[in-house]
């Protein structure tokens, strides 16, 4: 049997910076956006981080797009 990926959606998940370890080391955190359409441009949901992350005090160190799909055996 075929299996049948069919797109359903996606995920943002950024990175930011909230400071700085003892040692000087940059503290990372992360955060995810769920329910990102799968039709949305790559470079759309970058200026979307870029923009929401832009009003933040913490500065934004990436931005990484999980995509999802429902498979289903035929």
């Amino acid at each position: 049997m075929a299996v049948v990926a069919t797109a359903k959606d996606a995920v943002l998940v950024v990175g930011y910076q909230v400071g700085l370890t003892e040692d000087g080391a940059p503290k990372l955190r992360q955060r995810s956006f769920p329910n990102v359409r799968s039709e949305a441009l790559d470079q759309d949901v970058y200026e979307a981080a870029a923009a929401l992350y832009g009003l933040q005090d913490y500065p934004l160190t990436s931005v990484r797009r999980d995509n999802r799909f429902d498979l289903i055996e035929e």
